[in-house]
């Protein structure tokens, strides 16, 4: 007789190794979010020093954690720059300022919100946010594999789905977040509020159209309510415009505008009529 599941023994060691990524890489994506995280935001730490050799330290540890993380992808993704974990570091100081301002954002758009450390420490939208902007900048930089782990991580802890391709502007609001669905060619302005059950996705899942864009584009001072679908890479909503919950947009909507559940398009403040548009709700 054979070895005792020997075809799935003898199947598993083939396919580890074509397939196999190391370990580590799936635990440096918390360990890095947590502990840039609590080197940006004091909320997020285990202890307070603001001591300056503190915070070297802390800034060091970071750079080691990814400089560590660059290493062990380097066998998978050959000609990888070993300069990016001390780009990333540079970039840091604008990342935070952007933050800071996505929780103010955030504070002043919601009036159960008694401060914006509150929203710092608690908001399941902020933390999704800021994972996404620290994941967007690894992107940029050319940084494999993290920035999905991180985004992931986010969407498990929060229920915000953000990809790190996705370009969101400045002060932008996820309000309650759980169901936001964010794609990966979506372009969003600033100063955009959206809640939860938002999704901004493609019409058509297709590999073929992996380097096209397919999700929408939401312009400046946008406010998209719960459980809208805004769909399309051509689609998009014209500056200052609101969406209403449920609604669910395939085609362009002019600046200024206010949709209804109705599927009714209007202007915010008066002039002339928009003609209707057919939506599926």
């Amino acid at each position: 007789m054979g070895e005792p599941n020997g075809r799935l023994i003898q199947t598993l060691i083939d396919a580890r190794k074509h397939h196999c990524f190391p370990p580590d890489v799936r635990h440096a994506a918390p360990e890095f979010i947590d502990k840039v995280l609590a080197l940006l935001f004091p909320h997020f730490s285990k202890r307070l020093d603001c001591s300056a050799v503190a915070v070297r330290s802390e800034v060091a540890v970071v750079e080691a954690v990814l400089t560590r993380t660059l290493d062990t992808l380097a066998s998978r993704y050959p000609g990888l720059a070993p300069d990016l974990p001390g780009r990333f570091m540079e970039q840091l100081p604008e990342v935070y300022a952007w933050l800071r301002q996505d929780a103010e954002a955030i504070f002043e758009a919601d009036p159960a919100a008694r401060s914006v450390d509150e929203v710092i420490l608690t908001y399941p939208g902020f933390y999704a946010i800021a994972i996404y902007r620290i994941a967007h900048t690894l992107l940029d930089l050319g940084f494999p594999l993290l920035p999905r782990l991180l985004t992931e991580l986010a969407h498990q802890r929060t229920g915000v789905d953000i990809h790190p391709g996705a370009t969101i502007g400045r002060r932008f609001v996820i309000d309650h977040g759980t169901g936001v669905v964010i794609g990966e060619t979506t372009i969003i302005g600033d100063r955009v509020n959206i809640y939860q059950g938002v999704t901004l996705g493609a019409l058509q899942v297709q590999k073929a159209l992996a380097d096209k864009k397919r999700h929408p584009t939401l312009e400046d001072d946008v406010v998209v309510y719960a459980n809208a679908t805004i769909l399309g890479g051509q689609t998009v909503v014209g500056r200052g415009s609101v969406i209403a919950g449920n609604a669910f947009i395939t085609q362009s909507i002019p600046p200024e505008s206010v949709v209804s559940r109705r599927s009714e398009v209007r202007p915010r403040h008066g002039g002339a009529e928009f003609d209707e548009l057919e939506y599926h709700i």
